[in-house]
């Protein structure tokens, strides 16, 4: 498994990432920062990195975050994990990645309640159209309007 054609984003797409320019332009939000981290091939590691992205988060003291995963399969229990690790600090999170019809969670857990599948072929599946399957205005506003909706609701 791991990211074919289609859901790999380009160097031109990271310079104009929508889920940026999106956030970065919304008065109601104050964008604290954007980490990258990997898929580590051991269980043990993917652990350790979902909790230290949780970590990270809570120190930030983040009153939400936006977790967008570029694979699947293998990558989604990385992502399983870190929406795990930073709602059981009780931060509010959503998910975006590429589900499709033939990519179904490797792995679940209950804080992966608000997921954007930002898949686009009609077929629901990966393709070998290069950067198909990425994130679009559409979705990152999608996401964001989640985002405001938990931490709202957080905020109760």
């Amino acid at each position: 498994m791991g990211i074919g054609p289609s859901t790999k984003e380009t160097t031109l797409h990271h310079f104009r990432d929508p889920l940026l320019d999106i956030i970065d332009t919304d008065d109601d939000i104050d964008l604290l920062g954007i980490m990258v981290v990997g898929t580590p091939q051991s269980n043990e590691d993917k652990v350790f990195v979902g909790q230290r992205v949780a970590t990270w988060a809570e120190a930030m003291r983040a009153d939400g975050v936006i977790l967008s995963c570029d694979g699947w399969g293998n990558s989604h229990v990385d992502f399983a994990n870190t929406m795990e690790e930073v709602g059981k600090r009780n931060i509010p999170i959503v998910g975006l990645t590429f589900v499709g019809t033939q990519a179904q969670f490797v792995v679940t857990n209950k804080y992966m309640d608000t997921i954007v599948d930002f898949n686009k072929s009609i077929e629901g599946i990966e393709t070998e159209v290069v950067g198909e399957n990425n994130v679009v205005s559409k979705d990152a506003r999608k996401t964001l309007a989640f985002l405001k909706l938990k931490m709202k609701k957080a905020g109760e």
